[in-house]
C-alpha cells in the first residue's frame, strides 16, 4: 500500500470496527483504535495497535485519517461535536474522516457539512459484510463524496474491502445505498425467523430444514449466516436486534419523506420492535425469532 506512511484511527471497536483496525494492523499501516470498552482497547494494542485509548482526544494531531465505525448517529454525534473539547475542535484540518457507520441519508449531509466548516473533508462510506468479512479485509463499501477525496482514500479501502462501489460526489447517496440494502437484510432475517418458527411449530427438525433450505432456492445470505444462532441457541450478538430497529427506522422515514410505501420493511420492523420490546434488544438481531410463541427452540449447551 503506498500510503502505509498515513496514520489511521479507528473509532468503534465493535465487531465490525475491530476487524477494519486488525486489517489495517495487518497490511502494517499504523493504526489507533478508541473505544469506550477496555477490553477491546487492550485487545487491539496487543495485535499491534500504536496507541488505544476511550477517546481520540490525546492522538488527534498525529491522525491523518480517522475511521467512525460506531452504532448511530447520535454517537457520531456526540464523538465530533460533543462534550466540553469536541473532537472536531482537535482534528488537523487536513484530517480525512470516514463514515462507515449506518445513518439516514440526511444525517450523513448534515455531519459533512458541518465539518467543511472545520475544512475537514468526509467520505460517506457506509460498509456490509459482517464480523467475519471485517476481519478478513473482504467488507463492501458503498461510498460517496468529492472524487478527488476518493481516490486518495482508495489505497486505504482497498484494505478493508474486497468489493469498493464509487456511487457519485454527492454525500449522502453512500447512505441511501446502504439504507435501501438494509431494508433486504433486516426482511431477510425477519423472514428467516418466520420460516423457522414455523418449521419448529409444524415439528420438523431444525437443523434438517436449515440443511434443505441451504442447499434449494429459498436461501438467502441471511437465512445461511443467522439460521445457525437459532440452532445452537447462542445469541450473542453479532449485530443486535436494535440495530435493526435503527436501521429500519431509517428506511421507513426516508419512505415517509418520499411518500413511497414499504410494507415489507414496516412489518419487519414491528417484529425487530417487538423483540426489543420483550428486552432482547441487545441480544443477536436473530433472536427475532423469540417473538414467535408456542415453539420450542434450540439452548445454548453450557
Amino acid at each position: 500500500m503506498n500510503n502505509s506512511i498515513q496514520k489511521i484511527g479507528v473509532i468503534g471497536l465493535g465487531a465490525m470496527g475491530m476487524g477494519i483496525a486488525q486489517s489495517l494492523i495487518r497490511e502494517g499501516i499504523p493504526t489507533y483504535g478508541f473505544d469506550l470498552n477496555i477490553k477491546a482497547c487492550e485487545q487491539l494494542k496487543q495485535i499491534g495497535a500504536i496507541g488505544v485509548a476511550d477517546s481520540a482526544a490525546q492522538w488527534c494531531k498525529e491522525l491523518d485519517v480517522l475511521l467512525l465505525v460506531v452504532v448511530n448517529g447520535s454517537q457520531i454525534e456526540h464523538i465530533l461535536f460533543g462534550g466540553e473539547t469536541p473532537l472536531v475542535n482537535q482534528l488537523n484540518v487536513d484530517t480525512a474522516v470516514v463514515l462507515h457507520s449506518t445513518v439516514s441519508t440526511e444525517q450523513a449531509q448534515d455531519f459533512a457539512n458541518r465539518l467543511h466548516k472545520y475544512h475537514i473533508k468526509m467520505l460517506d462510506a457506509p460498509i456490509s459484510g459482517g464480523a467475519q468479512k471485517a476481519l478478513q479485509g473482504q467488507l463492501t463499501v458503498m461510498a460517496s463524496g468529492p472524487s478527488e477525496l476518493f481516490e486518495q482514500l482508495r489505497p486505504i479501502l482497498d484494505v478493508i474491502a474486497e468489493r469498493i462501489y464509487y456511487i457519485g460526489s454527492e454525500i449522502g447517496q453512500g447512505s441511501t445505498v446502504k439504507m435501501i440494502h438494509q431494508l433486504l437484510a433486516g426482511v431477510h432475517i425477519a423472514v428467516a425467523a418466520e420460516s423457522m418458527a414455523l418449521a419448529a411449530k409444524a415439528g420438523i427438525p431444525l437443523n434438517l430444514m436449515y440443511d434443505i433450505v441451504t442447499h434449494a432456492a429459498g436461501n438467502s445470505w441471511m437465512f445461511e449466516n443467522r439460521v445457525p444462532h437459532i440452532l445452537s441457541g447462542d445469541y450473542t450478538p453479532q449485530s443486535s436486534v436494535d440495530i435493526f430497529v435503527k436501521d429500519l427506522g431509517i428506511v421507513l422515514e426516508a419512505g415517509k419523506a418520499m411518500k413511497f410505501p414499504l410494507p415489507m420493511a414496516a412489518t419487519a420492523h414491528q417484529m425487530f420492535l417487538a423483540a426489543s420490546n420483550e428486552g432482547l434488544g441487545q441480544w443477536d438481531d436473530s433472536a427475532v425469532i423469540k417473538t414467535f410463541k408456542g415453539i420450542n427452540l434450540p439452548e445454548r449447551k453450557s
